[in-house]
């Protein structure tokens, strides 16, 4: 690991040297100012600035939007990436941290089934704010809540850590999560595939269901080009109906007025969308 110094240079005495700039790297699309704009986002940065780890964590930013890092893969409880410093090969970044076991993913799973709004953030593409407490809940934080929670190394020469390899991978993750939220659940140990298997929300596709819009599983304005089947050049999905997130859910044990949850929403989802 790096000493906390500018660049890569571990020799006090000897010039510092600029690292090896790169094309096509996986920059920030922030240029300036805040990386993070949604508050799964926001909340993942706030928690690495807890942790008191100051301009390490400034210098990082600054490889980020400069390209340096070269991959970024998430998988269950580990983020791995190549970081291009001063040095001919590309270090190393791994960022380890341990994944809820089949008891807490019991407890959080009980939680989306019973909370049909929290299931329907998520099939939206959102993280629902109270995802974070159900998680704690279960004993199981979303976000690390120490620095040794990540078990972040790195094969750059710095003793420091994180050296700023670490920390640009941190920053580009943060960035991801914006386009990409259930990278934040991939991270704690599940794909999304997985979740919504546990919801019992798998496999739902328009083909064998009638209460589904033909064009799902596209989510509202997403291109119809990357359908398989219903590639259309410039176009998106219509508009999802009102009760759309409702009917992707399986049967939700809860009631309302004697009914199905599902069933008293509909005519509230309608009653929202109807102009005014």
């Amino acid at each position: 690991m790096s000493r906390n110094r500018q660049w890569d240079s571990p020799w006090p005495s000897f010039p510092v040297s600029a690292p090896i700039r790169v094309e096509g790297g996986l920059a920030a699309r922030s240029r300036r100012g805040a990386i993070a704009t949604t508050w799964w986002s926001k909340r993942f940065i706030e928690v690495l600035e807890s942790f008191g780890l100051g301009s390490r964590l400034q210098r990082g930013r600054g490889y980020a939007r400069a390209g340096q890092v070269l991959t970024l893969d998430v998988s269950a409880g580990l983020i791995a990436a190549q970081v291009q410093g001063s040095r001919r090969v590309p270090y190393l970044v791994t960022l380890d941290t341990t994944p809820p076991n089949d008891r807490q993913w019991r407890v959080v799973d009980a939680a989306l089934r019973s909370r049909v709004g929290l299931a329907a953030h998520l099939l939206a593409g959102d993280v629902p704010a109270e995802l974070e407490d159900v998680f704690a809940q279960a004993k199981a934080p979303l976000f690390p809540v120490h620095w040794r929670d990540l078990k972040a190394r790195c094969s750059c020469p710095d003793s420091a850590n994180p050296c700023k390899h670490i920390a640009a991978v941190l920053y580009l993750f943060a960035e991801r999560l914006e386009d990409d939220p259930w990278l934040l659940l991939q991270w704690r140990g599940r794909t999304q595939d997985e979740v919504l298997a546990a919801l019992g929300l798998a496999g739902r596709n328009a083909d064998d269901d009638p209460t589904l819009p033909p064009w799902w599983p596209l989510r509202p304005g997403e291109p119809l080009a990357s359908h398989p089947v219903r590639a259309l050049d410039g176009a998106t999905g219509p508009a999802d109906p009102p009760d759309g997130v409702l009917a992707r859910l399986d049967d939700v044990p809860a009631v309302a007025w004697k009914a199905p949850i599902t069933d008293a929403l509909r005519p509230f989802y309608d009653a929202v969308a109807e102009p005014r």
